[in-house]
């Protein structure tokens, strides 16, 4: 007890010294001749042991009711005329589950909203009991089809040993820590591969580069200055580069930008952002930049950290950091516009609201000058939540937000449109669905971000419609997990359109007596658009004879076959670029729907060619991989497709 206590002291103790004059927080110096790195050597009292396996009772949302079951809802399907697609203010539990598809000008389809509607609120099955680690940090990675987890080297410990030598060698002490930091998890199987990593990945960022593989940046002590590569084959590890970095990044945020480059900005201690160097340089403190909107949106108890950050459609870069949002010129390196203040709070860690952008719809033959690109920030806490829950005594756990706010981040007259959930939420997530739709997951109702901050599991799922015909709930209220998924929890979109979902730790290490124990179970949940009623609308993607690389604004082929004929005013063909997920930050999530420019039917039995445009540019679809999906009556393909976009 009084071990976990120092550590979380420790911790908590820079939040004390907050900016005065400007001057930043101040951490002991890890590298000789740079800058501080965000970190520093923790005690060895860490607790060990854990990963309990804490089952909460299955209740349903108090703003909703969600039947339980695998059963199927009753279902109808028609089509409607495309009415308002911005935000009502009505909240509440629609009686029905409507996946939309607005059809492009001059395109196969014209306006019309396709409704798939049924009263499956989605099931929850249990993946995986014992994934290794708890997975502070998740992606999915292409063409493996493998899940990447990881957590953080400074705990010394997880559920799973080495499968045999060399063991970590703790730096400064030169102790072994023979357990797995890191895991590949085939989605299909759950098949576990562990991987070795040396320097900390603790609040680490990331994103994929044009080849599938992922770049991580930064993290803790060791690890904050540190760039490492995950390559896609059977035997690849972590390469690992410290000292890439010019400042350390700890709760940083990374991007991509139109070109394949990355932006990394931010992070405890350091308001500056700076381009990722090309793999095995370094960058200098001549290459880092600062940026004082991170200075100005800093919180006595920050939450500014892990900012928001999304590529527009034009290539300018949106960022928004506690309640403030600005676009930044990534060639000029200047701020060229501020949106309005978005009231109510704050959203960025530790008050820990999270965020998506919403889907960029294309038509065919694009040629519009300004291609229209939304974010929905959803949820947080007050400014003082962390105060009041980690340095006060007794904790004070505040409620959370309420409310969802969109913005069109290519208007420079662009307005917060704030509608509220059904429930307070922290702590979540936001996948993008391949409906263009959004999935709010995970996180708690009161709280904060931190070392058992939170209380109030919010077990339900709550489904956002991304667009809709003016009538009716923007929300619905799904189905709800036994299984908490608070602070450190984490998603994947999964090729079946399943979503995977993982970790929470509420804990400095591996615990399993605590209020909400260390988690290491794998769940995966099946949205509305999977029930089972639905399943003959899911059409299968022939592979073999679809294209799966095309350079931008050219056209590719995808073959579907199905059961009998099909509408094609039906159809809807969007790409996802698979998120780097953490602290409920998605970063370079990322769901385009493609304009079809031709529909051929039957060029074979039940088998049809649907004839698209890539993406015009990089700005739309930063280069690299993408998961295909054909959508039905809002209904996703049984599997989707790697699709690979180049210059």
């Amino acid at each position: 007890m009084m071990a976990s206590l120092f550590w979380r002291g420790i911790i908590i103790l820079p939040l004390l010294f907050v900016y005065v004059n400007g001057e930043h927080f101040l951490y002991p110096k890890r590298h000789v001749g740079k800058a501080e790195l965000a970190g520093y050597k923790g005690p060895d009292s860490l607790a060990v042991d854990g990963g309990g396996f804490y089952s909460g009772p299955l209740i349903a949302d108090d703003d909703g009711s969600a039947a339980c079951g695998n059963a199927g809802g009753t279902t109808e399907v028609k089509v409607e005329n495309l009415g308002k697609v911005d935000g009502d203010n009505t909240n509440g539990n629609a009686n029905s589950v409507e996946s939309t598809q607005v059809a492009a000008k001059n395109g196969i389809s014209n306006g019309n909203i396709v409704e798939a509607k049924t009263t499956f609120k989605g099931s929850w099955e249990l993946f995986v009991e014992n994934a290794g680690v708890s997975a502070m940090h998740l992606i999915l990675l292409p063409k493996i089809n493998q899940a990447l987890m990881f957590d953080a080297t400074v705990w010394k410990i997880s559920k799973m040993k080495l499968p045999g030598p060399p063991c970590r060698r703790i730096e400064g002490t030169n102790e072994e820590d023979c357990y797995v930091h890191s895991i590949l998890m085939d989605v299909e199987t759950g098949k576990i591969r562990p991987l070795r990593l040396n320097y900390d990945t603790w609040c680490s960022s990331g994103a994929l580069d044009i080849n599938g593989r992922l770049v991580s940046t930064g993290g803790y002590n060791n690890g904050s200055d540190t760039v490492r590569i995950l390559d896609l084959c059977d035997t690849c590890g972590w390469e690992e580069y410290p000292g890439a970095l010019g400042n350390g990044r700890w709760y940083a945020t990374q991007v991509t930008l139109g070109d394949g480059r990355f932006m990394v900005f931010g992070g405890r201690d350091f308001p500056t952002y700076e381009f990722v160097p090309p793999q095995g340089q370094k960058n200098t403190l001549k290459d880092v930049v600062d940026f004082n909107f991170l200075v100005e949106t800093h919180d006595p108890v920050e939450n500014n950290l892990y900012p928001f950050v999304y590529l527009s459609t034009d290539g300018n870069v949106f960022i928004f950091a506690n309640n403030r949002s600005v676009l930044l010129n990534p060639n000029t390196q200047t701020i060229i516009h501020e949106f309005p203040v978005l009231p109510n709070g704050a959203r960025n860690y530790p008050a820990s609201g999270s965020a998506c952008l919403l889907p960029i719809m294309l038509k065919p033959n694009e040629d519009r000058r300004v291609i229209p690109a939304e974010v929905l920030i959803c949820g947080g806490a007050s400014h003082d939540a962390y105060a009041k829950a980690d340095l006060q005594r007794p904790k004070v756990f505040l409620p959370g937000n309420t409310d969802c706010a969109r913005l069109d981040i290519t208007k420079r007259n662009g307005k917060w449109k704030i509608i509220n959930m059904p429930s307070a939420r922290l702590l979540g997530d936001m996948a993008v669905l391949p409906t263009g739709d959004v999935l709010i997951v995970n996180g708690a109702k009161t709280g904060s971000a931190g070392w058992d901050d939170a209380r109030e599991p919010n077990l339900n799922p709550v489904l956002y419609k991304f667009q809709t015909d003016g009538t009716g709930s923007k929300f619905t209220v799904l189905n709800p997990s036994n299984i908490p998924r608070m602070y450190h929890s984490s998603f994947a979109l999964l090729p079946d359109a399943k979503i995977l979902i993982a970790g929470s730790n509420t804990n400095p290490g591996y615990l399993d007596d605590a209020l909400f124990p260390t988690e290491v179970r794998v769940e995966k949940f099946s949205p509305h658009y999977l029930d089972p009623n639905l399943a003959m609308f899911r059409q299968e993607i022939i592979v073999e004879k679809s294209n799966n690389q095309v350079k931008y604004g050219q056209k590719l082929t995808i073959q579907i076959r199905g059961n009998g004929e099909i509408d094609q005013q039906k159809l809807q063909v969007t790409v996802y670029s698979p998120p780097f997920v953490t602290h409920g930050i998605s970063m370079n999530q990322r769901l385009i729907q493609l304009g079809i420019v031709e529909f051929n039917k039957n060029v074979a039995p039940n088998t049809n060619n649907i004839v698209l445009q890539a993406p015009m540019n990089g700005n739309i679809a930063p280069p690299g991989y993408y998961m295909l999906f054909v959508n039905y009556n809002g209904v996703p393909c049984r599997q989707s497709m790697w699709v690979q976009f180049l210059p």
